[in-house]
């Protein structure tokens, strides 16, 4: 039998915020401190962005590792229910369709629903494709419950205050064993042979050693990008949003349980819906809409009163070369950084660390396991980054910035996934996929882009059959949605903030 070496980690997590305690509150968890001692240096100087944060159902997997309460995670965070996001414009003005966390329903003999859907759309037949959406069904009555794990007919996710989340984690890392070091990073120490990262040396004089270092520090990419020199791979020129404006709001009536994204003629608006606040913000294009155009949109927008002056956010989609280099794991926005559309931010800090659980080094680095970290960090990227451009590629709005997205030259790997769609209604999923064909078809038939024909299979049946059928889901889907409790009943009577129920 092979054992492990038994050889502790020192490992130091330069960076706090949502990147870092995730990543030390899972790592704490999952090897143990027999394994490792885990050292997070932090400074309250710097500080992190405490907007508003979206999820996708990856976080629920990630706080049940970490043995949270659902609950009180909540509560502390100011945090409300998600179950998908509405994109409103998308694709023309007008446009609506719903990105659900769930499929359209069991297959019949093999074959997926959308296929039916298709056979009767050709038969004249207009019912939206989100209508054998249960999650969507849930989430348009503003109604929420978790799903039955049994019989999960959808998933859900989470919206709350990004720095209330970091706070939170810190408790329950430090609770593992975590050391907090408070302090502001000077410069790095490298190893004269290696070219590894030996120690950080903090503005108070402290040195900090260790044997693997993550990189938690954001944009800034303090031990990824400066102290290593890790090139960036640019895909502005497919991502072509690169800033972003935010202003919290007072809430506005009842939270929904989802994320709206609605487009305008410049760009892309959130809105995020917690217990306390709306967080809004607008993605978009310098080149396209200045500063000003953006925030004027964005504050004509906002429903509740602002609550804070609007900030504005510079960024480039992209990657780091490398997310391992020598002895250093970058970990969130210093290893990569795609445009918040999707609500990918804190689903790449937890596959990150997820991966690296899977490749964790016993002793010495395996520079084996570190190219598999790196071949797959990169692949999971890119299916990710094609996802995002097909929203921006489908669309058919006229404004200069929706142009320039519809007229520019996309990856292969994006090309062949919609060639395969348009011929034959199938999603062609390659490896390391993070979103699967229900997502896929959201936003597709989403964005009106329909196959020339469904799968053979489909017409085994006689169409009045596949009518009355379909019909009968719908009213199911219908009569079991509207039984649902409402999503502020729900946090009223679970897991409202202290002393604040939502009117």
């Amino acid at each position: 039998m092979v054992m492990n070496s038994g050889h502790r980690q020192d490992i130091v997590i330069v960076g706090g915020g949502a990147a870092g305690w995730i990543a030390a509150a899972l790592l704490a968890k999952r090897i143990g401190r027999h394994q490792a001692r885990i050292t997070l240096v932090e400074s309250e100087e710097i500080g992190i962005i405490g907007v508003g944060e979206a999820t996708v159902p990856l976080l629920a997997q990630c706080n049940a590792l970490l043995g949270i309460d659902e609950f009180d995670f909540i509560r502390k965070t100011q945090g409300t229910f998600k179950l998908g996001i509405e994109f409103c414009d998308w694709g023309t003005a007008g446009n609506r369709h719903f990105h659900a966390f769930s499929d359209y329903g069991h297959p019949v003999e093999g074959v997926q629903t959308h296929h039916y859907w298709l056979r009767l759309r050709q038969s004249g037949d207009d019912t939206p494709i989100d209508d054998y959406s249960f999650a969507y069904a849930v989430a348009k009555n503003n109604n929420f419950a978790p799903s039955d794990p049994n019989d999960a007919r959808y998933h859900h996710a989470y919206h709350f205050d990004a720095a209330l989340y970091a706070r939170y984690l810190r408790d329950v890392a430090t609770d593992l064993g975590v050391q907090r070091i408070e302090g502001k990073m000077t410069h790095v120490d490298l190893d004269s042979e290696s070219g590894d990262i030996a120690a950080i040396h903090l503005a108070d004089g402290q040195t900090v050693p260790g044997n693997l270092f993550l990189d938690c520090t954001g944009f800034a990419s303090e031990l990824l990008g400066k102290a290593l020199d890790t090139p960036f791979v640019d895909w502005s020129h497919w991502l072509l949003c690169n800033r972003a404006i935010a202003a919290p709001s007072g809430p506005a009536g009842a939270p929904a349980p989802f994320t709206r994204s609605t487009a305008h003629a410049g760009g892309w608006r959130w809105t995020i819906p917690l217990q306390h606040r709306t967080g809004n913000g607008m993605v978009y294009n310098s080149d396209f809409w200045s500063d000003d155009a953006a925030r004027s949109a964005l504050l004509d927008s906002i429903d509740g009163e602002p609550l804070a002056e609007p900030r504005v956010f510079r960024f480039t989609s992209g990657h780091r070369r490398e997310f391992w280099r020598r002895n250093c794991v970058g970990i969130g926005f210093s290893s990569n950084f795609l445009e918040p559309l999707e609500s990918t931010g804190i689903q790449l800090i937890v596959m990150g660390v997820l991966k690296l659980l899977k490749c964790f080094p016993q002793g010495t680095i395996d520079p084996v396991l570190r190219d598999e970290y790196n071949r797959l960090s990169t692949r999971e990227i890119e299916r990710i980054r094609d996802f995002i451009i097909a929203h921006y590629y489908l669309s058919r709005r006229p404004e200069p910035l929706w142009s320039a997205c519809r007229n520019m030259e996309i990856p292969d790997s994006l090309r062949h996934k919609l060639d395969v769609w348009k011929a034959s209604g199938q999603i062609a999923l390659g490896d390391s996929e993070s979103y699967m064909e229900p997502s896929w078809i959201a936003i597709l038939l989403g964005n009106g882009v329909v196959p020339r024909r469904y799968a053979v299979s489909a017409d085994l049946y006689p169409l009045e059959q596949i009518r009355d059928g379909m019909k009968l889901r719908r009213e199911e889907i219908m009569r079991s949605a509207q039984a649902v409790t409402s999503h502020r009943d729900f946090i009223n009577s679970h897991c409202k903030a202290a002393q604040m129920a939502l009117a």
